[in-house]
């Protein structure tokens, strides 16, 4: 019955268990009032009615720390053990059928006189003495109070420590699991902000990618331009070479003539054909610096700057407003060819801007001069 009796003591008011009895999913057993006691004080701030919780929450076991999750209704959710409670009503009538047991009660006895026992309390020095103590002893001028009356005192604030320390211990734990849950909101929080960040930079490299292949589409498209142009001039200029070895051969020819009424026959035209051959003014020149493409020059420190000035928003401003105003920027500045770089640049939004600046001279800089 002893071994019994034991397990039957509720872990929170060290007594034994009053109905109703509830079961954890843990398969530890409470009172319902101890029970509803621990989840107040681990939720402190969560709403009550009457008295008690109304709301689902969260406690430990204080048997085995095991987490109980409740729903709405709080403890009034958790499961009777009426198997318990039956127990307890057969130990109970068990009990009140044989009489109690004969107690041996052991008296300490005073240290100085061994043969008095500890009967009285000495409240001057706050320790227990005995009787001879009083009149001979150490503690005669001491105010002392009966035993029986100190030991109600003392056990009542035993009682209300342990009381005390037990809720302050399940309030330590709801702020211990509170601290966790805050500990994995930040970690994913932190997670999804990262990669917030990482795309707002993968739009950045997009961008500047799209415009590279713009800005060297435009450098080869007048490379290539300007290069066909001096082939056709080329195939022009080989063309009037060749016409001109075949006069040499002509005139050369024409010196070898012996009879003179011939030569002079043919000397005339070949004359008027050297004449005509030896003229470039119908080729065109190219002018000085025509193969120059330094006009497509960049310059990027302002851009740079605007770069390195990228930093988190300072202010409440709603993102998505950040968004449209970056979009509509982008279509307003297509046609833009520098970038305003002045403040902090927000990580999530870049201020629409082109990334270079270029002069540009027309494509075909060509004249025809006549020599």
């Amino acid at each position: 019955m002893d071994s019994l009796e034991k397990q039957l003591i509720c872990p929170i008011c060290l007594e034994m268990f009053t109905k109703p009895v509830v079961i954890l999913p843990c398969q530890h057993n409470l009172c319902r009032k101890c029970a509803n006691d621990v989840f107040q004080a681990s939720n402190p701030y969560l709403p009550t009615r009457s008295g008690s919780l109304t709301s689902g929450g969260r406690f430990r076991c204080p048997s085995c720390r095991h987490e109980v999750v409740l729903d709405r209704h709080g403890v009034y959710g958790l499961q009777r053990n009426l198997l318990v409670e039956n127990i307890i009503d057969m130990f109970k009538q068990e009990s009140s059928s044989k009489p109690p047991p004969k107690q041996q009660e052991e008296t300490p006895m005073c240290d100085v006189h061994e043969e008095e026992k500890i009967n009285i309390y000495c409240v001057t020095h706050n320790v227990p003495t005995c009787s001879m103590c009083k009149v001979f002893g150490d503690h005669k001028d001491c105010e002392v109070a009966p035993i029986s009356s100190i030991y109600q005192t003392k056990k009542t604030e035993l009682s209300d420590g342990i009381a005390m320390m037990v809720g302050n211990n399940d309030r330590m734990q709801g702020i211990i699991s509170q601290l966790e849950e805050a500990c994995r909101a930040i970690e994913e929080n932190g997670r999804r902000q990262k990669t917030l960040v990482c795309e707002k930079f993968d739009q950045l490299y997009s961008i500047l990618e799209e415009k590279k292949r713009e800005m060297s589409q435009k450098v080869t498209a007048e490379q290539e331009e300007k290069v066909n142009y001096i082939r056709g001039l080329t195939r022009k200029y080989g063309d009037h070479l060749e016409e001109s070895c075949k006069m040499v051969e002509m005139g050369i020819q024409t010196m070898e003539e012996p009879e003179m009424a011939l030569f002079l026959q043919n000397s005339k035209p070949l004359l008027n054909k050297i004449a005509e051959a030896s003229s470039t003014a119908h080729l065109e020149k190219v002018e000085r610096g025509y193969e120059n493409m330094d006009h497509y020059s960049v310059s990027f420190n302002k851009e740079s700057r605007a770069l390195r000035s990228i930093d988190f928003i300072q202010d409440d401003e709603d993102e998505d407003e950040e968004d449209e105003d970056a979009e509509a920027g982008d279509v307003e500045g297509d046609g833009a060819q520098t970038v305003s770089g002045g403040g902090a640049v927000s990580a999530t939004s870049v201020p629409p801007s082109a990334p270079q600046q270029i002069s540009s001279t027309p494509s075909a800089a060509k004249s025809a001069v006549s020599t």
